[in-house]
This record gives structure tokens, C-alpha cells and sequence, in this order.
């Protein structure tokens, strides 16, 4: 899909200006009129549907195929991916299968080493990778060559056909769960400012952060083709997703964090489904996998 120049510039200013501006407002409000239980509770709730939304199901079930699940869970965890505001799910999945298949080379929609690794580069390349793709990259990705198998499937047309309902319906629906609970104008304002604008502003940098940080900071326990590293605090924030290098060693994998401590709630969340038997197939680590993937001093994934 070719973008002109002005619809690359409208796309920077919906998804990169937007958020950022948002979350400068968020210090005057907080000042101004502060927020309440009421709507730290809209925004939590909006927070954790967004980000499981994209972790598990733009991201595992989606893009990568980590399990399969009943139709109406496939739907539902389609909506909640689309509550993020990143796009519809199979150009997401278009540009992340992309991102697999050439990480940190070229073709890497958003590798932080695009510039190289001196100083400035890095700096300019962690840039590019959290926000500065979107307005670089002069050509997303091809969806019938990365996707082809999403857009064959009718619940995905349809879904990315209405996506624009389902983008408005991110901000309408903490904003009139905001005017109900308060009965008030101003609680559905206070709500569609803290639970819709600043919550998609924080979702689309932390989901981001994966890109740019666990791909130039943290460990590498695990050989892989690229520099996807683990960082706790990003996979703290992105319910599992900021254990990246397992991930990167085995992409299919339905759990990111494989070692002791590492927790992942999206996985957890997985597991709670294949128990209910609303998910099967779920493909789980397997520990020869885990022993041969293990890297060693020498890993040149280390260095």
C-alpha cells in the first residue's frame, strides 16, 4: 500500500503526534481537576483490554498462530487488539510477520540498528524504531504476500472493514461508561480524556517500547538471528511481550517468558483459556527446544 506524502503526514499526526500531545495535556489536567477512582479504574481496565487485545491476539494467536481458539474468543480477542488503535489486524500482522523475517537487517520495518551502533545512530535508531517508521517506511507492508492466509478468513475482512467503528468505538466506550457511572457530562469527558486519550497514548508507547528497547538493551539468554533482548520492566508493561528474545528464538511459542521469574500474564491468560477449552493447540515451550536454544559465551547473539 503506497502512502502519499500527505497521508503519511496525517498517519504521523493520528498515531505518534496525537498520543504525545495527549499525555503533555495529562500533567495540566491532573493539576487542574485531578483524577479519580472512577476514572484510574476506566483507564486501567481500557489498559489491560488494549494490551492483551495486541499481546495475545494481534501478536500470538493472529500474527504467529501460538494457539487456535473457538470462534467467538478469535472475535473477541480480535476487538480487543483493535481497542489499541494500531491499525487493523492484518496490516499489524503484515509488518510484524515482516519484522520476523529480516530483524534488526534490512527490510526490518523498525530495527533501532537501522543507523548503526555508534552513539547518534543508535539514538536516531531507537527513534525510527518507536515512532519514526510510521512516517519513513515508504511502503507498509504487503498484506496479500505477508497475510495471505488472514485475508482469506471472513471474520478478518470483516473486521479490518470496520475498523474506523471500532477506533471510535475505543474512546466512546470509556467515555459513556464514564457518563452512566457518574451520570454526568463531566464524568464522560474526565473518562474519555484519562481512560481514552491518555490510556491509547500510553498503550502505543509501551507496545512500541518492544520494538526500540528489547531490541538494543537487556539480556540474551537464548541464540537468535537478531538483537530481540529481554527487559523486565517492558514485559511487566506489556502483560509478557518484553521477554523478546525467547520470543525471537521461537516465534510460535504461546509463552515469552520461559525462565524462572519471568512472568507472563498474556501466557497465563492462554493457559486459563486452553482450561476452560475455549483455546487448543496451544503450542507450549518445549524444554529440549529450550536446552538447544540456550545460548553459550560464544553466542554471536551475545555480542
Amino acid at each position: 500500500m503506497q502512502l502519499t506524502a500527505g497521508r503519511r503526514t496525517a498517519y504521523l499526526i493520528v498515531l505518534v503526534v496525537l498520543p504525545v500531545v495527549a499525555l503533555l495535556l495529562a500533567v495540566p489536567a491532573a493539576w487542574g481537576w485531578g483524577v479519580g477512582p472512577r476514572d484510574v479504574v476506566l483507564a486501567v481496565v481500557m489498559y489491560l483490554v488494549s494490551i492483551f487485545g495486541i499481546a495475545i491476539g494481534y501478536h500470538r494467536l493472529f500474527t504467529h498462530r501460538a494457539f487456535r481458539c473457538a470462534r467467538p474468543l478469535r472475535v473477541a480477542l480480535m476487538l480487543a487488539g483493535g481497542m489499541a488503535v494500531e491499525g487493523p489486524v492484518s496490516l499489524w500482522a503484515a509488518e510484524h510477520r515482516r519484522h520476523h523475517k529480516y530483524a534488526d537487517r534490512e527490510g526490518d520495518p523498525h530495527s533501532p540498528w537501522r543507523y548503526g551502533d555508534s552513539g547518534l545512530a543508535l539514538l536516531r535508531g531507537l527513534l525510527h524504531a518507536q515512532v519514526g517508521w510510521f512516517y519513513t517506511a515508504r511502503r507498509r507492508s504487503d498484506r496479500r504476500h505477508w497475510v495471505p492466509d488472514l485475508l482469506d478468513d471472513p471474520d478478518v475482512r470483516r473486521f479490518d472493514a470496520a475498523y474506523p467503528a471500532v477506533m471510535a468505538l475505543s474512546f466512546a466506550l470509556p467515555a459513556a461508561a464514564g457518563g452512566l457511572w457518574s451520570m454526568s457530562w463531566q464524568g464522560a469527558w474526565t473518562a474519555l480524556f484519562w481512560a481514552g486519550l491518555v490510556r491509547y497514548a500510553v498503550v502505543h508507547h509501551v507496545t512500541w517500547s518492544v520494538n526500540s528497547i528489547a531490541h538494543t538493551f537487556g539480556d540474551r539468554p537464548f541464540r537468535a538471528r537478531d538483537r530481540s533482548s529481554n527487559v523486565g520492566w517492558v514485559a511487566l508493561l506489556t502483560l509478557g511481550e518484553g521477554w523478546h528474545n525467547w520470543h525471537h528464538a521461537d516465534p510460535t511459542c504461546a509463552r515469552h517468558g520461559v525462565l524462572r521469574g519471568q512472568l507472563d500474564p498474556s501466557a497465563r491468560l492462554i493457559r486459563w483459556f486452553e482450561r476452560l477449552g475455549w483455546a487448543h493447540h496451544v503450542h507450549w515451550p518445549n524444554p529440549a527446544r529450550l536446552a538447544d536454544l540456550r545460548a553459550g559465551p560464544e553466542s554471536p547473539s551475545l555480542r
